[in-house]
C-alpha cells in the first residue's frame, strides 16, 4: 500500500445493527482510536465494529464519490 493511498472502509456494528463509511489513510491508526477507551461515548456505542468492505483509492475525491 502507497502511502498517500485512501481507504474507504464501511464497518458494521452487530450489537446496533449500524453501518458506517469512513475514509483515512491510515486505517490501522483510525481502528486503534475506534478501539481506545479514550473516546467518547458515542463510538463507545457501537463496538465492537466489524470491517464488511473496504477499498483503495489513489485519490481522496473518487473515494467520497464511489
Amino acid at each position: 500500500m502507497l502511502k498517500d493511498n485512501f481507504i474507504l472502509y464501511k464497518n458494521l456494528s452487530p450489537s446496533s445493527g449500524e453501518n458506517y463509511t469512513g475514509i483515512r489513510s491510515d486505517l490501522i491508526t483510525r481502528f486503534q482510536f475506534h478501539e481506545s477507551k479514550s473516546i467518547k461515548e458515542f463510538t463507545l456505542r457501537y463496538r465492537p465494529g466489524i470491517v464488511v468492505h473496504f477499498e483503495f483509492f489513489e485519490i481522496k475525491i473518487e473515494a467520497y464519490f464511489f
